[in-house]
């Protein structure tokens, strides 16, 4: 059954607690996610999104026991991606003449992924619908994070459904901010940031200015993922602001992968070289062969900077390398420094690939890196330590 928000809104998704990957492997979801639709009832009843396709079914029957289908005047797509369009094949066998609201962008996505001609209502920012007491005023978010996203806003109650923008993978029993741990919260919301919007911050910052403007009062904000916002709503959106400003903390990640331990020195050598120059430098180390990428995405998201390290394999790197290098450069991070390092027997080519590849990803390269022929000793260990001191006075 639903979850009473409000006396006009009602929460009608599907919270998934078994949810472990996103987007195929491409996103870790450690606390589950959830699905969020929402049905708003006025003299006219509008259904804001559906769930995920895989519980479709589920998703349609329990939307029964809540109302009567033929009840539902209109249906909005914020955004056409199958987890919060996946029902909507199923829903419209049931109420197939019922006018879909989205953007024009919309409508191209999601005659692209069902091949249907369902009654498509293309709608941009301004248009309003009145569900008889209040409207729905549509606002156009293009590239939060596909070219299709748009809000909604209700007037009377004063809520933004704000899609992809400003929620989480976070399963909870609750439905609010208010009422999880925040530390949870705070980590999954900038674990979905760094993740999933940093390569759209400039749209992030236009888009919250635009809406700003609108001067439209927020008393609460209701999101497609994870918990929503109703004590302090806008603090997610300040949060947002300073995100999408080439974020940065006071902090130093080293990422590496490692054959025989001699890369794993390297980096333990030179992160007690940055503690011993700057101690109130934040140092992470992460071995990517073994850590999750997304965990260490986040963590290169708010660094100053970041040191890369392999040892050569075949003239070339170990692919756990390589891999997060070309997340990170599709991430297009800005605002940091970096540098590479690594070991090797023969050829000795891991550094100077790495730095390239730093470069490509937009990164600001401090220096050539340091590389060590085979394992390394106590003297080139203490050279590493010099090196983390020089890096530390180099990222400031």
């Amino acid at each position: 059954m639903g979850i009473k928000i409000n006396e006009s809104i009602t929460w009608v998704g599907k919270k998934d607690w078994e949810l472990r990957h996103f987007h195929g492997v491409e996103y870790s979801t450690h606390r589950g996610s959830s699905y969020n639709s929402y049905l708003v009832r006025d003299e006219k009843v509008a259904l804001i999104d559906t769930v995920w396709k895989p519980y479709a079914k589920e998703f349609v029957a329990n939307l029964k026991k809540e109302i009567d289908l033929k009840q539902i005047d209109y249906i909005i797509i914020n955004h056409g991606e199958e987890d919060h369009s996946g029902a909507l094949p199923e829903l419209m066998k049931e109420i197939p003449d019922t006018p879909i609201y989205c953007t024009k962008n919309g409508v191209r996505s999601l005659k692209g992924q069902y091949h249907m001609d369902w009654n498509f209502i293309t709608v941009k920012t301004g248009d309003r619908l009145s569900l008889g007491k209040k409207e729905l005023i549509f606002i156009e978010a293009r590239m939060l994070h596909w070219p299709d996203s748009m809000f909604c806003y209700l007037t009377g109650d004063n809520v933004l459904f704000s899609n992809d923008a400003f929620g989480q993978h976070y399963a909870s029993e609750f439905l609010f901010n208010d009422q999880v741990d925040q530390a949870e919260l705070y980590q999954e919301a900038i674990k979905y940031y760094a993740n999933i919007l940093t390569p759209f911050s400039s749209f992030v910052e236009k888009k919250i200015n635009e809406f700003v403007s609108l001067n439209l009062p927020v008393s609460m904000i209701l999101t497609s993922h994870g918990v929503s916002w109703r004590n302090n709503p806008l603090q997610i959106v300040e949060q947002y602001m300073k995100w999408a400003q080439d974020y940065q903390e006071n902090q130093i990640t080293l990422i590496y992968d490692t054959m025989w331990n001699g890369t794993r020195e390297m980096a333990e050598a030179i992160a007690a070289g940055i503690k011993a120059a700057k101690p109130d430098i934040n140092v992470k180390q992460y071995n990517i062969g073994r850590s999750d990428k997304n965990d260490v995405i986040t963590e290169v998201f708010k660094s100053k900077a970041i040191l890369v390290g392999s040892p050569t394999i075949n003239k070339g790197i170990l692919s756990s390398v390589s891999a997060i290098l070309e997340e990170i450069r599709g991430l297009e991070f800005k605002n940091k420094k970096a540098s590479a390092f690594g070991t090797y027997g023969w050829s000795g080519e891991s550094v100077k690939m790495i730095t390239n590849l730093l470069k490509e990803c937009g990164m600001e390269i401090i220096d050539d890196g340091i590389r060590s022929q085979w394992n390394p000793d106590d003297d080139f260990k203490a050279q590493c330590t010099e090196y983390g001191k020089h890096i530390a006075n180099a990222v400031g």
